[in-house]
């Protein structure tokens, strides 16, 4: 499937005439729809008359049953589908599906979408939203749009005026402020087989950190660092990253430690379409959390919003009573136990800009109104063919007011290979919020302690 040129040359233009004019802060009359016809975060409160409901404040509660163990349960246990699209079906609803997810029907006759009741449970804590409301006022884009300016935390841009604000939303969007997760991530081959890798993630916000200092560090938004705990030929080695605000005035820091070796050494390559940590070739850098780091190699145009099915409140992929041989399969995930639901999306293509490098030559973005999560991306190669297609399967952290993803997929319809990351059934304590991190436990001294086998 290729690209549309038309679209394609449209958004350039329109990214043109948008890169001399002042980008950010709405004005006080636009941001007062703020928790009035707006959420707090930028959505549509109301439903739309039929299958999407209105905003009522998100779930917020956890379930009962729920132990308070980072185990989360299901709240929507009887639920069954409403109806399922398939390959006898899925010109009837194509309108609402994004061109890779109506090809990834058409490739595999058991890729099926099961579509359930949508609940808009997408909240975040009271003080994220509203800084949130804060930042619609002040919050600007600056240095050609890849850095942020008077920014705070929480979402700089919840009334976007252009597609480079949207995808800022979803690069800044809060999760948790520091939290530690242990995952799972697999490579099937074509035929199924596959083994698990295993990761120790940590990632704290600048300003959660115990010894945070203001003035200290200003241009980093996060920390993370990544441990690799299995497989033994991989274990040990660590991936430390503090991912800065503009990221073109001062490139990603990024280092590595090698279990083998016993070193730590600077890693330029972990940015854009670099290789993405143990993937087997199956990601780039940036396809992590459906889309990280610099922006700058791209025009971003707004599309617009659409009504989409797309992964929503995906508790059944975090059972504890499921297996990864139950999950993984042949071509994709298991879609028998995946949950679709009809929500708003904000629309975002990223073009190639004109002399610059990347994998993927165009990538089409939705972006969930109510949490700013991109939930599907259909990724372009160089030739205009429809390559790569990722799908976030979300999920509400209800105990925290965090959403996230349950797990991540990228599928590849050339290969028949791809992707899955966040799984959780067979690991140990999978989310802990609120861990306690000073600076120094993010410096490059710190990476041999981690990497200790």
């Amino acid at each position: 499937m290729k690209l549309n040129k038309k679209l394609l040359t449209t958004g350039i233009l329109a990214a043109s005439l948008v890169a001399g004019q002042a980008w950010g802060a709405v004005s006080a009359e636009e941001a007062a729809k703020l928790g009035d016809s707006l959420t707090p975060m930028g959505a549509e409160k109301a439903g739309n008359g039929g299958a999407i409901p209105a905003w009522t404040g998100g779930l917020t509660t956890p379930p009962a049953g729920y132990k308070d163990d980072g185990i989360y349960i299901n709240p929507f246990p009887d639920e069954t589908p409403k109806f399922i699209i398939n390959q006898s079906n899925v010109a009837e609803y194509a309108d609402k599906l994004s061109p890779g997810q109506v090809a990834m029907i058409k490739q595999y006759p058991d890729y099926v979408l099961p579509v359930y009741e949508t609940h808009r449970t997408g909240a975040y804590p009271q003080n994220i939203m509203d800084e949130t409301v804060k930042n619609a006022t002040v919050t600007e884009l600056i240095k050609d749009g890849n850095g942020l300016g008077n920014y705070q935390n929480a979402t700089p841009f919840p009334i976007p005026q252009n597609g480079l604000e949207a995808i800022w939303n979803h690069i800044t969007r809060y999760r948790g402020g520091s939290v530690q997760r242990n995952v799972g991530q697999a490579t099937p081959t074509a035929s199924g087989a596959y083994s698990i890798v295993k990761f120790q993630d940590e990632l704290t916000w600048r300003s959660y950190l115990t010894d945070y200092s203001p003035g200290e560090d200003a241009n980093v938004l996060f920390y993370f660092k990544q441990a690799i705990t299995a497989p033994a030929r991989l274990a040990g080695n660590v991936l430390l990253v503090h991912e800065t605000i503009d990221q073109v005035a001062e490139p990603r820091r990024a280092w590595v430690y090698n279990a083998g070796q016993r070193r730590v050494r600077r890693a330029p390559q972990v940015a854009y379409d670099g290789p993405g940590t143990a993937s087997d070739g199956m990601r780039t850098t940036d396809n992590f959390d459906m889309f990280n780091g610099a922006p700058d190699r791209y025009n971003w145009e707004l599309v617009g919003k659409q009504e989409m099915y797309v992964p929503y409140n995906s508790y059944k992929l975090v059972d504890r009573n499921l297996s990864y041989d139950q999950i993984v399969k042949a071509g994709h995930i298991n879609q028998d136990l995946t949950r679709y639901e009809l929500h708003r999306m904000w629309h975002v293509r990223a073009t190639l800009k004109e002399g610059e490098r990347h994998v993927y030559a165009q990538r089409d973005f939705y972006i969930d109104e109510d949490t700013w999560q991109a939930s599907v991306v259909d990724h372009y190669d160089g030739r205009g063919e429809l390559w790569r297609v990722a799908e976030a399967h979300s999920m509400q952290f209800y105990d925290q007011i965090v959403p996230w993803y349950a797990v991540e997929t990228l599928y590849d319809l050339l290969s028949g290979r791809y992707l899955v990351l966040g799984l959780t059934n067979e690991e140990v304590d999978p989310y802990q919020f609120g861990v306690e991190r000073q600076s120094r436990d993010y410096s490059p001294a710190a990476l041999r302690r981690a990497g200790t086998r």
